[in-house]
């Protein structure tokens, strides 16, 4: 089982060791943003590094969220706490949050 707040702490660490951003947030939104692109763009492309490219954008987002401290593994689960309550509906085809 992977201990998420861990790993966030490791992957914090190691930015701090190879000196990389700690202190601009906006451009780490932007990084993630851009693993995201490489990891869309290898699926595009059916390459075999789809899983390495995700892994990155994993990676980024740990960072940003010990940086934002954040505990994303708390959030994640609270998160799919309200998701599994929330209820859909069509409409015209396409899948809707319904209002409670």
């Amino acid at each position: 089982m992977v201990d998420l707040k861990q790993l966030q702490k490791e992957i914090y660490q190691n930015k701090l060791d190879k000196k990389f951003n700690v202190t601009d947030v906006s451009m780490e939104f932007a990084l993630t943003y851009g693993e995201l692109g490489e990891a869309y763009d290898a699926y595009c492309k059916k390459k075999a590094n789809v899983g390495e490219e995700l892994a990155d954008v994993a990676i980024y987002l740990l960072g940003l969220s010990e940086i934002l401290d954040v505990d994303l593994e708390k959030e994640i689960l609270a998160k799919m706490e309200i998701n599994k309550k929330r209820v859909y509906k069509k409409i015209d085809g396409v899948l809707t949050k319904a209002e409670n």
